[in-house]
């Protein structure tokens, strides 16, 4: 499988572990900062999975720089935040430029918090990525709703979870989370309705010899509902033929897109992997955005790209 990071307004592309001045040869000067550090991950027999997001996770900046400020709060009791918070400290505080580190605290951690990840199995780095994210966000959420006392945060703000509302987002929303608009629109009556959903990344099909403009594009395709797939339409009371597709309302600051290479195909009876080759920019622009979308015109840059065989 594969996953890209994009990230709007900042430029970097890294590769973790190798030789400095061949990676400076490669890509250039410029985009080796003096004090950045260029650290592998040692791969406990079948963690590459692990590795691979870490790393890319560490040169998303805006993510870091919030991994490392929790770093720099009052020790709290060990979680898997606080093991990535370690890691990611151990990699920035080197006096090394590159070189190696064990992730094993990290390991360790994430396998005995989740059973998934807890044997010598190959797993998925998508799935990694997601528990990753939507774990740390609940343990944000959940620290803040212990430091609230007598309905008020440290802060003097008023927490609004006491009235059973959605809790507040985090960094990690403020970073990954976009919104996507679901728009159906009726052939009868020209009504359209509209449902918004909250994503952490993209999932998008792929064909071959494609790319990904090209698969975002068919992540937006007009969708005819007919027959038994009719949409029951409010205004009309009834079931129509509409028309359904879906749209980028609000751009996330780092896009994360994650390529379905297994597709299942019925004549096999099973899921098969696509081994087709997508092309990718270095800059990307969404074109697949609402008409409504908050800057619809951000440009993104290209950070990372997980290729998990």
């Amino acid at each position: 499988m594969e996953i890209l990071m994009t990230v709007s307004k900042i430029a970097s592309i890294c590769t973790m572990g190798a030789n400095a001045s061949a990676l400076e040869k490669e890509i250039g000067p410029e985009q080796f900062p003096v004090n950045e550090h260029y650290f592998g991950l040692v791969n406990f027999g079948n963690t590459c999975y692990c590795n691979s997001v870490l790393q890319a996770l560490y040169f998303c900046r805006p993510f870091r720089e919030k991994v490392l400020a929790y770093k720099s709060q009052p020790r709290k009791k060990e979680n898997l935040l606080t093991c990535l918070a370690d890691l990611f400290h151990s990699i920035a505080t080197q006096k090394k430029k590159v070189g190696v580190i064990p992730p094993k605290k990290f390991i360790t951690r994430l396998r005995k918090e989740n059973e998934l990840f807890d044997n010598y199995m190959q797993q998925d780095a998508h799935e990694f990525l997601n528990y990753l994210l939507n774990t740390i966000a609940d343990i944000l959420q959940e620290e803040r709703k212990q430091e609230k006392q007598n309905g008020r945060l440290p802060n003097g703000s008023i927490d609004n979870e006491n009235n059973n509302s959605t809790p507040d987002p985090t960094w990690v929303h403020e970073i990954f989370q976009g919104t996507l608009t679901n728009e159906t629109r009726c052939l009868t009556c020209e009504t359209i309705s509209s449902k918004d959903e909250d994503f952490l990344d993209l999932s998008v099909d792929v064909e071959q010899n494609t790319s990904i403009t090209h698969c975002l594009r068919g992540f937006s395709n007009t969708e005819t509902l007919c027959s038994e797939y009719k949409y029951y339409c409010e205004e009309c009371r009834s079931k129509q033929e509409a028309h359904k597709r879906m749209k980028v309302k609000k751009l996330p600051m780092i896009l994360a897109l994650h390529l379905k290479r297994f597709k299942y195909m019925d004549q096999l009876h099973r899921y098969t992997k696509l081994s087709y080759r997508v092309v990718f920019p270095l800059e990307l622009r969404l074109f697949n955005t609402s008409g409504d979308a908050t800057n619809p015109d951000r440009m993104y840059d290209l950070v990372a790209v997980v290729v998990h065989c």
